[in-house]
């Protein structure tokens, strides 16, 4: 009887989300406290397992150490770009066939990398672009050519069409033009556009006429800004843009290796798009329309819609604050994953503002 009792209290103590157990209640309120579990979060569609990111949740799908009744399934049915579980081994097929996309045609982009200025910042059709990818390709400086100064950038709407590309002029010498990756050549740089130019045509193109400190998530004019490691980018640019605009795909939560390292945009465009990129010389281009296939197939996703859904909004800080704790260890599990909100902010949310 005492092991009956013993059973049910372990799984009274079971979290609904990761499936983590706990000797006593109190020591799962904690764990919800400080996990942020939400809808937002990769689960897996076999067992619902709730996952803080798809690396973890490909883990538990396909090994090293998977859940052998999810493997099995996952195996037959089992989407390996976006992780989803069909119904059917035709249905994944069709699927699979329509989630597997292709990168830039070669052609296409060897003619793109030859291009000098190209700038539709003013023309009338950009107007209305509420989202847009940013690339940049480094030179080196300094004496050992360590030294990242953005030489070419590129900007795109979310069609994948150039609103500005162009050659940058550096402020410092170049030392490395790093031609094997970078394809740069000194003359290519003589005559491009100053530095000051191209960091004013961009910050204005992205406020799109709102003063910096008017610019705020949801209402305003200023356009959402998608990149992979864009802090370096635009530190290169020296440009300033605000943190709740931007959606990088190198510390978005839900694409990252872990907590606190990114995956390259190399392994994230062949795992979750399916396709190659940066083999031989590189060009912004390139990297602009596979961050921008990534963000929009992160914002793509159909989560549950909450009122309000971030832990850091006003309505949610009380949620498992401490003075509630007796109130807490009386929830159930599931009780406590409703009361439950995410640490970051979901991209799917971006698709409710459109």
């Amino acid at each position: 009887m005492d092991y009956r009792v013993e059973s049910s209290e372990t799984l009274r103590n079971k979290c609904a989300a990761c499936y983590r157990q706990f000797n006593k209640i109190e020591h799962l309120v904690e764990h919800m406290r400080t996990s942020y579990h939400s809808a937002h979060e990769p689960t897996c569609g076999i067992c619902k397992k709730h996952c803080r990111s798809f690396e973890s949740l490909r883990e538990h799908l396909i090994g090293p150490l998977p859940k052998q009744e999810c493997r099995n399934i996952f195996s037959t049915r089992g989407c390996k770009f976006c992780l989803a579980i069909l119904d059917s081994p035709y249905a994944l097929r069709v699927h699979q066939d329509r989630c597997q996309l292709s990168g830039v045609n070669a052609g296409l982009l060897g003619r793109f990398a030859n291009l000098g200025i190209r700038d539709n910042t003013e023309n009338g059709s950009t107007r209305g672009t509420q989202v847009v990818a940013l690339a940049c390709k480094m030179v080196g400086g300094g004496s050992d050519g360590s030294l990242d100064l953005c030489a070419k950038v590129c900007l795109i709407d979310e069609y994948e069409n150039i609103i500005f590309q162009s050659y940058v002029k550096p402020l410092l010498p170049v030392t490395n033009y790093r031609y094997e990756t970078t394809g740069i050549r000194p003359e290519y740089l003589r005559d491009a556009m100053p530095l000051r130019q191209v960091q004013k045509k961009i910050q204005d193109f992205l406020c799109n006429g709102e003063p910096m400190w008017k610019i705020r998530p949801r209402g305003g004019k200023a356009r959402i800004l998608v990149g992979h490691g864009l802090d370096h980018d635009l530190d290169s640019l020296q440009v300033e843009y605000p943190q709740v605009m931007i959606r990088d795909t190198a510390k978005y939560p839900p694409l990252m290796k872990t907590s606190k390292l990114s995956n390259s945009l190399k392994y994230l465009t062949q795992a979750y798009l399916g396709y190659d990129i940066q083999t031989g010389i590189q060009d912004p281009y390139e990297d602009c329309v596979a961050t921008m296939k990534l963000y929009m197939r992160m914002r793509s996703q159909v989560h549950k819609i909450e009122a309000y859904p971030l832990a850091s909004d006003p309505q949610n800080r009380n949620n498992f604050a401490s003075w509630r704790q007796n109130e807490l260890e009386r929830m159930s599990p599931e009780q406590m994953l409703e009361a439950s909100r995410s640490d970051y902010y979901c991209w799917c949310l971006d698709s409710r503002d459109m």
